[in-house]
């Protein structure tokens, strides 16, 4: 049995809300996208990705990790496709990261620095990976973690839906035990507000909108610089 809730917010900054969320219960899947493109391309793009991966997964035949990175692939072309039709949304892309829920516990993909937390027994821990360029270049060349805070490459995306050919997508099972709660989302969170900052809220004894209230308040709190977005599973 799960539970979910998610709230997306513009921010302190940005006039646009360029990230997108779905919850589709009835299917067992959970997105999150942080779009981004000139004009309203970001927008544009994180909603095609989200109803591209609805719609494959609605009419999957089987049902496991390999339905998510198909409904991945699918989706970078839809959003490539529709950039190439209108020369104002050109280069428009999204992260996209994703639960879906399996007869024994769920696949998760990734693609992006948009994440997914695994709060278990009060410890929060990371399960996706960056594709970014700190994470993949500046960490691997030993720049320090102050450094990389300030780099002029910190935004930078290796990896993106509608911008990558070939798509590298992150794909993994995982089994959640009662209790466990998925956090997935957008760097409008993770960026502002520490993992410290975010464990406190899962921990705390209150329902599940309610602590992705909290969630959104402390990134705009911290400022808000971009579009947050929070979507919480409890098991």
């Amino acid at each position: 049995m799960v539970s979910a809730y998610g709230l997306t917010d513009v921010g302190c900054v940005r006039k646009v809300n360029q990230d997108s969320l779905l919850l589709a219960p009835e299917l067992g899947l959970y997105l999150v996208a942080d779009g981004m493109g000139g004009a309203r391309g970001g927008e544009w793009a994180s909603r095609i990705a989200v109803e591209t991966v609805q719609q494959v997964v609605s009419e999957a035949t089987v049902r496991d990790e390999s339905i998510l990175a198909t409904a991945y692939d699918r989706a970078n072309f839809r959003v490539w496709e529709r950039a190439s039709q209108d020369s104002s949304l050109d280069g428009m892309g999204t992260t996209l990261v994703g639960v879906l829920t399996l007869d024994e516990g769920i696949a998760v993909a990734s693609v992006g620095d948009s994440r997914a937390y695994l709060f278990h027994e009060g410890e929060l821990s990371q399960l996706t990976e960056d594709q970014t360029w700190v994470n993949e270049v500046g960490r691997r060349l030993g720049v320090s973690e102050e450094k990389l805070k300030v780099h002029p490459m910190r935004h930078v995306l290796t990896m993106a839906i509608g911008v990558s050919n070939p798509l590298t997508i992150k794909t993994f099972r995982l089994k959640p035990e009662p209790a466990d709660q998925i956090l997935l989302c957008s760097d409008g969170l993770h960026g502002p507000v520490s993992p410290d900052q975010i464990q406190a809220i899962l921990i705390a004894p209150m329902p599940l909108e309610e602590r992705c209230r909290h969630l959104i308040d402390a990134a705009r709190k911290a400022g808000g610089p971009d579009n947050v977005t929070a979507l919480l599973l409890e098991f």
